[in-house]
């Protein structure tokens, strides 16, 4: 099931097709077989508190999550083959396509709420931000 990421001080949904990657190879593959992003995609690496795009196609927006769910760092339109080395407090990063964070006016110190959908009923369950 596909989680949605909800910014709770703007109340835009910063992305409603959220895949988790929670496990070492997960983490370690990341978006490296993606071409591309689409819009509402997203990948939430977790636990994770730096990033990079070697060998990566193409740019994305990041965001660094505290435990609580609240935005410590962002990055607009990181180009492949940099690296965002950790910040302090960072939980989680949430990957998202390039220009999104401007879109949607996600800033530093708003708080992200994940919910995963029951089935195509609009009810959603309040997960936790942090593994």
């Amino acid at each position: 099931m596909p989680l949605v990421a909800r910014n709770l001080d703007t109340g835009s949904v910063i992305a409603d097709h959220v895949s988790v990657a929670a496990t070492r190879a997960a983490r370690r593959t990341g978006l490296l077989k993606h071409t591309s992003l689409s819009e509402g995609e997203a990948l939430w690496i977790l636990p994770c508190r730096g990033v990079h795009t070697f060998q990566m196609r193409f740019a994305i927006d990041l965001i660094a999550l505290n435990e609580s769910g609240v935005i410590v760092d962002l990055v607009s339109n990181l180009k492949p083959w940099r690296v965002r080395l950790p910040r302090k407090g960072t939980a989680g990063v949430l990957e998202l396509p390039a220009g999104w964070l401007d879109r949607t006016g996600t800033a530093l110190g708003h708080r992200i709420e994940f919910s995963v959908h029951q089935g195509r009923a609009p009810r959603c369950k309040h997960l936790e931000t942090a593994a």
